[in-house]
Formats: C-alpha cells, structure tokens, sequence
C-alpha cells in the first residue's frame, strides 16, 4: 500500500508514525512546502521570548529522523499543486529545482494546516509587520529584534498566541499595546472572566484598546504608528498581527472534497473525507464538540495530534475513532494561567440550555501553605445536572483543576458527582475539600436543593431596572462600612437569626459575603426560617465588584 500525506507538522507526521506502527511494508512519503517539520508550533512565543534556549529545541526532528526511525520518506521544499482524486495521484513541485511531477497514492492525508489571518489594513506589508505561525516567521520575528532593539510593540489580536507574545515581548523590555476588535480579551472566555485577565495584563503595564481595530500602519519601510477606528494612535516600532487562523483547504475543495460548515474541511469519527480514501487531520480539519455534538473549529496541537494518529490508524487497517472534543485550552499570561474547557455561559445559553452558574473563589492550597486563590466559573445544565463548560484563572493550581473537570466532563459527569471524587489531597497540594469539590457542591445546592444563585450581572440589571430586591450584606460591619452593593442592608451572618424578623418573607431577598460562602450560610438560615425567593451572589461582593467595576455599590 502506498500512503502520501500531505503537510509535515503535527498532525502528518503523527499519521505516518502511527501508520508505519501498524503497517511494516507500505510505502510512506510526506511533502511539506517548508524547510521545517514536526516543530512545536505552541513554543514559538517563548522561542522569541528567550525562553526557549534554541531553535533546536522547538524543531528537535528532521526528515533523516523519520527516515532511520520509521523508514518514512519526508520531501521538504515541495508544494502539491493539485489532487486528482479519480487518477488517486497528486501534482508536486519541488521548489528549489521547479520541477513538476505527478505522484500515485492507494490513501491520502490531507493535513496542510492553517494560515494567519490579515486583517485589511493599510501599511500591513511594511517590513516591521509580522505574523507568527511557523519557525521561518518566528526566526524573522526573533532576528529583526536582535538587530533593530524596538522599544515598542503593538499585537493585533488576543488569542493565545497574541496574548503570550505580549508577555515575551514585555520581558523582552519593550513597551507593548494590544488592539482587540471584540468588546473583552480572548474570545473564546466569557465577558465576566476576561475581566480578570484584563486587569493582569494591564497590571503589567500593556495598553488595551477593546472594541477597536487598525485603519492603517504609517511610515516610509517601516510602520511606526498605527491610527484605530476610534482616532487613538500608538506609536510603535514593530507589529504581531495575530488576529486568528483559518483553515489550509484550497486543495482539498478544487479536488471536490466537501467542506464543513466552519469551513474546515468536513471528516467522520475515521477522519475520513467525503471522497473515498481521502483522509484530513489538524488545523485544516473540522472537529464536533463532546458536548453538543455539533461541528466546530477550535484549531490546537494537541487536538492534531489525535487527529493524526486517527487517520494513520485508519488507513491501516486500525479501529481507533475520534470522539470529539472539548476545545479546552490553557495559556500562561504574566503570573497567571488562565484555562477553558466546553462551553462558555454565552454558548451554553445560546445552545438552549437552562443554566445554572457559579463562581467560585478558591485557593488552590490552604493560606498557611501560601495558597493562591484561583477563580473557578462552571456552567451546568439544570435538568440533566451535567457540567458543560469551565473557566478558571489564578497564579497556581489551575492547570491540575482543569484537567479534572475536562475528565468529568469528557466521560459525561454531572455536578454532584465531583464533591465525590477522591482527588488527592496534603496541604502542599490541595485543600481538604478541593477546589473542583467545591463547585460541584455549590452547583449541586442550585440544582437539587434550591440554593439558586444570581450572577453579578443578573443583579445588577435588577438594580438597574429598579426591580424591588432585598439585598443582604451578611458581612461583619467593618467590611460594610468600607464599601457595600448600593440598598444593601448589613445583616452580619452571626446576628441574623435576630434581625430577620423585620425583612418581608415573601419578598426577592438576595445574599452575599465577600466570596459566597457565607452568603450561602445566610441563605440556609432564611430559606430555613421560611424565605421563600432567596437568592446567594455567585462569586460575592469581590466578584460583583470586579463584573460592575464599582457601579451599584456604596463606599465610606
């Protein structure tokens, strides 16, 4: 059998590898258009950023690797032209001679990636105008720096890789500005978390401008101001256009291969095309989501990776499907990580699920042990109690949490399973009731035991509206004083069993503390008393404080 993949980076070489595991004597080749294989793609933000000591590090295979390791025939520098699906022969041109010539396939993988998006601005093609997606772009980045010390940088965009050139950039000792067409950074988080992420990046002294966009990059060779939508201008000595992908399908959609509707080439649970023994894998495949089933683009390496290893497995005979996924991803900003995984509380909405939500501030190990609080938000469908969706931001433990709610999630678990886990715990590592535990008990009393909760932005439309709310600072006074949600009454949670007899029973009562644990002791005591609409602030007055920015609240 002889096997042709086209494109040499994650997804391919992962489809040859596994392929040459099943299968001993079929003939494998890779042409790749770039002089680079198999790199670490993710890694490049920290290559330019010193982080990564050498280029050899992020491209640690070469096309004599593959050969002596798994008899894999790799042709770097040439570009397929075209396929032929009913010949089942491929058009190469090998780019440093010209030549042209066609190739025979049994089975064919398509995984030719993505390609930067460029925004249509003015100036874009002067040479301090960069993209980041492979290592020849990284090097080009990384060697205009050496040469020219910029002292400012503006990056188009606040995906990952926008936001992690931000902070490289910044310990690099430049000054940098960032320009997000979207009303929060980093699309993909809900507005209520992207405020936190906002506040580390500006913290660290980057400017933000939301809502915005880039008219145009003066200068004579070089851009050294861009003027905004909005009339700003930031002068700057170099740009990172990093305004997101989309997917490599051009070959694939003139040999008639259908595509799907995020306009990724459309694959089965085999990673097969709509054209016989045509496979697609990677960042120019459509995945589905785990959660509703539905197709999706969320382009990551680990998700080609998997994808690869499909397709090498199928074309071989194997049995191994893909499943799909949760689009979870993490990134590091500064001396914070920040993860999602599943749907945010907009999709989830958007998706006609009833909702419950809850933010949950948690240190990730107890304070004696210098515990650093992380804020948790999950989303829970009401009716079934499964967990749909997570987002979390702090200094440490975030990466150890996440992972446990993609597993919980993957396999279909619902909130009152994960107070149940038997997640390990010593006070270097984790507090007694961990984090995770946490929320699936906070959920789990909105769901079954009426505990409901209400988002910061819930109550404070309801304040807006002049709806009629009893709001109850449960708070010690001292805390009050200093600062409390405007037509809130102190109530402090020790004296309230006293105090509660001159609140209407029947009224909208809502409750809260600084984080929501005890808002939710104060809620037990009326919904006891018999309160009968009793509401806890999710997240507290330290969250509410944060969504509304100080709106609606009363300082001393």
């Amino acid at each position: 059998m002889k096997i042709l993949i086209i494109g040499a980076v994650a997804a391919g070489t992962s489809a040859a590898a596994k392929a040459r595991r099943n299968d001993e004597a079929a003939e494998i080749k890779i042409y790749e258009m770039d002089s680079d294989i198999s790199y670490s793609a993710c890694g490049l933000p920290y290559y330019i950023g010193n982080e990564v000591e050498g280029r050899e590090q992020l491209v640690p295979r070469n096309a004599a690797f593959f050969k002596s390791k798994y008899n894999v025939d790799i042709y770097t520098g040439h570009q397929v032209l075209s396929i032929s699906p009913d010949e089942k022969s491929i058009t190469v041109k090998d780019l440093s001679s010209s030549v042209i010539f066609t190739e025979s396939y049994d089975r064919l993988v398509v995984s030719t990636g993505a390609r930067s998006v460029l925004p249509p601005i003015k100036g874009a093609e002067k040479k301090n105008v960069f993209v980041l997606r492979n290592v020849r772009s990284a090097d080009a980045i990384k060697s205009y720096i050496e040469q020219t010390k910029p002292r400012k940088a503006l990056i188009i965009g606040s995906g990952f890789i926008g936001l992690e050139m931000v902070e490289n950039l910044k310990k690099l000792g430049m000054e940098a500005a960032v320009v997000e067409m979207e009303d929060h950074l980093m699309k993909p988080l809900d507005n209520d978390i992207s405020i936190y992420l906002r506040d580390v990046v500006v913290k660290n002294g980057i400017q933000v401008y939301l809502e915005d966009s880039i008219l145009e990059l003066s200068g004579e060779e070089v851009a050294k101001k861009a003027l905004l939508k909005s009339g700003n201008e930031i002068e700057t000595d170099m740009v990172i256009v990093a305004a997101g992908i989309r997917p490599n399908v051009e070959l694939a959609r003139k040999a008639g291969v259908e595509l799907g509707v995020t306009g990724a080439i459309k694959v089965d649970n085999r990673m097969e095309t709509s054209v016989k023994d045509i496979y697609a894998c990677g960042d120019c495949a459509e995945t589905y989501s785990l959660i509703t089933g539905k197709a999706f683009y969320r382009p990551l390496g680990s998700t080609a990776n998997k994808m690869g290893r499909i397709a090498g497995d199928q074309i071989t005979g194997g049995d191994l499907e893909f499943r799909g996924i949760l689009g979870t991803g993490i990134f590091k900003i500064f001396d914070h990580t920040v993860a999602l995984s599943g749907l945010t509380e907009r999709e989830a909405r958007q998706e006609g699920y009833d909702v419950a939500v809850c933010h949950n501030i948690k240190p990730d190990k107890p304070e004696y042990f210098h515990g650093e609080e992380m804020l948790i938000k999950a989303v829970a469908d009401k009716k079934s109690g499964r967990l749909l969706g997570v987002q979390i931001i702090g200094k440490a433990g975030v990466d150890k949490r996440i992972d446990v709610f993609v597993t919980a999630m993957t396999y279909g678990g619902k909130v009152q399973d994960l107070f149940h886990l038997d997640l390990a715990y010593a006070p270097p590592y984790s507090t007694t009731k961990d984090p995770v535990m946490y929320t699936g008990m906070i959920l789990t009393n909105e769901i079954e035991r009426g505990r409901k909760l209400i988002t910061a932005e819930e109550l404070a439309n309801r304040l807006e509206a002049g709806d009629n709310v009893n709001i109850i600072d449960a708070r010690v006074s001292k805390q009050y004083q200093q600062n409390h949600i405007a037509n809130a009454v102190n109530m402090p949670h020790e004296g309230l069993r006293n105090s509660m007899d001159e609140l209407d029973r029947n009224a909208v009562t809502v409750t809260y503390c600084n984080k929501g644990v005890t808002g939710n002791a104060a809620q037990n005591i009326l919904m006891n008393s018999g309160f009968k609409q009793v509401y806890n602030l999710s997240g507290g007055h330290k969250h509410f404080m944060k969504v509304t920015k100080g709106k609606g609240s009363v300082s001393n």
